[in-house]
Protein backbone atom coordinates (compact mmCIF):
# COMPACT_ATOMS: atom_id res chain seq x y z
CA UNK A 1 0.00 0.00 0.00
CA UNK A 2 2.83 2.42 0.87
CA UNK A 3 5.99 2.55 -1.23
CA UNK A 4 7.53 5.74 0.11
CA UNK A 5 7.24 7.07 3.66
CA UNK A 6 8.39 10.48 4.85
CA UNK A 7 9.13 10.91 8.55
CA UNK A 8 9.52 14.52 9.67
CA UNK A 9 11.40 14.99 12.94
CA UNK A 10 12.72 17.87 14.99
CA UNK A 11 16.30 17.10 15.98
CA UNK A 12 15.93 19.60 18.80
CA UNK A 13 13.20 17.41 20.32
CA UNK A 14 14.46 13.87 19.87
CA UNK A 15 12.38 12.60 22.79
CA UNK A 16 9.30 13.73 20.87
CA UNK A 17 10.57 12.00 17.74
CA UNK A 18 10.76 8.52 19.29
CA UNK A 19 7.16 7.39 18.80
CA UNK A 20 6.74 8.86 15.31
CA UNK A 21 10.02 7.15 14.33
CA UNK A 22 8.83 3.82 15.72
CA UNK A 23 5.61 4.20 13.72
CA UNK A 24 7.43 5.11 10.51
CA UNK A 25 9.89 2.22 10.84
CA UNK A 26 7.03 -0.20 11.50
CA UNK A 27 5.13 1.08 8.46
CA UNK A 28 8.23 0.87 6.27
CA UNK A 29 8.97 -2.70 7.36
CA UNK A 30 5.40 -3.94 7.07
CA UNK A 31 4.93 -2.43 3.60
CA UNK A 32 8.46 -2.93 2.29
CA UNK A 33 8.57 0.84 1.77
CA UNK A 34 11.46 3.23 1.34
CA UNK A 35 11.86 5.42 4.44
CA UNK A 36 12.89 9.06 4.14
CA UNK A 37 13.66 11.00 7.32
CA UNK A 38 13.82 14.77 7.30
CA UNK A 39 14.52 17.68 9.58
CA UNK A 40 13.79 21.29 8.75
CA UNK A 41 16.02 24.07 10.00
CA UNK A 42 14.06 27.30 10.35
CA UNK A 43 15.21 30.23 8.26
CA UNK A 44 15.63 33.79 9.48
CA UNK A 45 12.19 34.88 8.31
CA UNK A 46 13.15 38.43 7.40
CA UNK A 47 16.24 39.36 5.40
CA UNK A 48 17.22 42.07 7.85
CA UNK A 49 17.62 39.46 10.59
CA UNK A 50 20.25 37.59 8.57
CA UNK A 51 22.47 40.68 8.57
CA UNK A 52 23.19 40.07 12.26
CA UNK A 53 24.76 36.66 11.57
CA UNK A 54 27.99 35.63 9.86
CA UNK A 55 27.85 34.74 6.19
CA UNK A 56 28.42 31.04 6.87
CA UNK A 57 25.83 30.83 9.66
CA UNK A 58 23.16 29.16 7.47
CA UNK A 59 25.52 26.56 6.06
CA UNK A 60 26.87 25.82 9.56
CA UNK A 61 23.37 25.32 10.98
CA UNK A 62 22.40 23.00 8.13
CA UNK A 63 25.67 21.07 8.48
CA UNK A 64 25.14 20.68 12.24
CA UNK A 65 21.57 19.52 11.63
CA UNK A 66 22.76 16.92 9.11
CA UNK A 67 25.32 15.60 11.57
CA UNK A 68 22.75 15.41 14.37
CA UNK A 69 20.19 13.70 12.12
CA UNK A 70 22.74 11.15 10.91
CA UNK A 71 23.77 10.41 14.48
CA UNK A 72 20.18 10.04 15.65
CA UNK A 73 19.20 7.87 12.68
CA UNK A 74 21.83 5.29 13.66
CA UNK A 75 19.96 4.77 16.94
CA UNK A 76 16.68 3.80 15.27
CA UNK A 77 15.86 0.20 16.08
CA UNK A 78 15.10 -1.95 13.01
CA UNK A 79 15.44 1.02 10.66
CA UNK A 80 15.83 0.10 6.99
CA UNK A 81 19.46 0.14 5.86
CA UNK A 82 18.57 2.15 2.74
CA UNK A 83 16.91 4.96 4.71
CA UNK A 84 17.41 8.40 3.11
CA UNK A 85 18.08 11.49 5.23
CA UNK A 86 17.13 15.04 4.26
CA UNK A 87 17.79 18.42 5.88
CA UNK A 88 15.98 21.41 4.44
CA UNK A 89 15.73 25.00 5.54
CA UNK A 90 12.64 27.19 5.69
CA UNK A 91 9.11 26.91 6.99
CA UNK A 92 8.64 23.46 8.52
CA UNK A 93 5.26 22.60 7.04
CA UNK A 94 6.10 24.06 3.63
CA UNK A 95 9.37 22.12 3.42
CA UNK A 96 7.76 18.86 4.57
CA UNK A 97 5.02 19.19 1.96
CA UNK A 98 7.55 20.10 -0.75
CA UNK A 99 9.77 17.12 0.14
CA UNK A 100 6.75 14.79 0.20
CA UNK A 101 5.84 15.95 -3.30
CA UNK A 102 9.43 15.69 -4.54
CA UNK A 103 9.92 12.11 -3.36
CA UNK A 104 6.31 11.13 -4.14
CA UNK A 105 5.63 10.06 -0.57
CA UNK A 106 2.57 7.90 -0.05
CA UNK A 107 2.36 8.86 3.61
CA UNK A 108 3.86 11.44 5.94
CA UNK A 109 4.53 10.63 9.60
CA UNK A 110 4.82 13.54 12.03
CA UNK A 111 4.77 13.92 15.77
CA UNK A 112 2.39 16.06 17.75
CA UNK A 113 3.20 17.85 20.93
CA UNK A 114 0.94 18.99 23.71
CA UNK A 115 -1.20 21.89 22.63
CA UNK A 116 -0.35 25.38 23.72
CA UNK A 117 -2.31 28.59 23.36
CA UNK A 118 -0.16 29.70 20.42
CA UNK A 119 -1.15 26.51 18.56
CA UNK A 120 -4.76 27.57 18.59
CA UNK A 121 -3.87 30.96 17.16
CA UNK A 122 -1.43 30.03 14.38
CA UNK A 123 -1.72 26.25 14.18
CA UNK A 124 1.09 23.74 14.76
CA UNK A 125 3.09 22.28 11.90
CA UNK A 126 1.45 18.86 12.25
CA UNK A 127 -2.00 20.40 11.80
CA UNK A 128 -0.90 22.40 8.77
CA UNK A 129 0.74 19.38 7.19
CA UNK A 130 -2.31 17.19 7.74
CA UNK A 131 -4.67 19.83 6.35
CA UNK A 132 -2.65 20.56 3.22
CA UNK A 133 -1.00 17.25 2.35
CA UNK A 134 -2.09 15.37 -0.75
CA UNK A 135 -1.27 12.04 0.90
CA UNK A 136 -2.23 10.35 4.15
CA UNK A 137 -0.66 11.77 7.30
CA UNK A 138 -0.06 9.88 10.51
CA UNK A 139 0.08 12.29 13.43
CA UNK A 140 1.62 10.39 16.34
CA UNK A 141 1.31 11.65 19.91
Amino acid sequence: MFDTILLAVDINDLKGAERPAETAVLLAKSHGAKLHVMNVVPDFGMAIVSSFFTSDHNSQIVSDAKTALESWATTLVDAPKDMVLHVDQGSVYEQVLAEAKKIRADVIVVGAHKSQLKDYLIGPNAARISRQAQQSVFVVR
